[in-house]
């Protein structure tokens, strides 16, 4: 059932999406580029669906209000406080300790640019997570301009800017997109 709800959300979206599941492990950190808009997100959860997946996301904890909070622990939601210095690593690495199976999705920050204006570098949490958890980064996109997406790499976390060095480079091979990464500091 839930591979035909899938399918359908993307049937009806006009989206198509190419996942080799051999990629696919029982914990990691699955990363998304290009995040353009809250379809992205309402597809990947098709997405993950349809292979039964059960992901975990890290949410802005003001969202979780209302008839909003139990929607979002159901989706996989974790409130996380943006503006307090919170152990974000260690509570994540703890949570890959403790399940057999953790899949934290992330679409990192700076993945999104305003029309004429130059990205910023992606934020590196997301490395710094699987890093510390001993966990593989697989690499997800989805292109709102041709409809297309896909989970198509994985790299496992050694030294952080040869890793971002070949996120870009297996991107722009496989996707065409061009994300900006930040510059190795001496």
């Amino acid at each position: 059932m839930k591979k035909f709800i899938g399918a359908a959300a993307f049937k009806l979206a006009g989206w198509q999406y190419d996942v080799d599941p051999n990629i696919l492990e029982d914990k990691q950190v699955i990363v998304g580029f290009e995040h353009t808009s809250m379809m992205d997100g309402v597809l990947s959860l098709a997405l993950f669906q349809m292979y039964d997946i059960k992901i975990h996301t890290l949410i802005k904890k003001e969202l979780f209000k209302g008839p909003m909070k139990p929607i979002l622990h159901a989706i996989g939601g974790i409130p996380v406080d943006r503006h307090n210095k919170q152990n974000i690593v260690g509570q994540m690495v703890e949570l890959f300790q403790t399940h057999e199976k953790f899949s934290l999705v992330i679409a990192p920050e700076a993945t999104r640019a305003k029309q004429g204006e130059a990205r910023k570098p992606i934020r590196t949490g997301f490395w710094h997570i699987a890093k510390a958890a001993n966990v593989p980064i697989i690499l997800m996109y989805a292109n709102s301009k041709t409809k297309q997406g896909g989970i198509f790499g994985k790299i496992y976390p050694s030294e952080i800017h040869h890793d971002l060095a070949e996120m870009k480079r297996l991107y722009k091979e496989h996707t065409g997109l061009d994300i900006t990464i930040p510059e190795p500091q001496n």
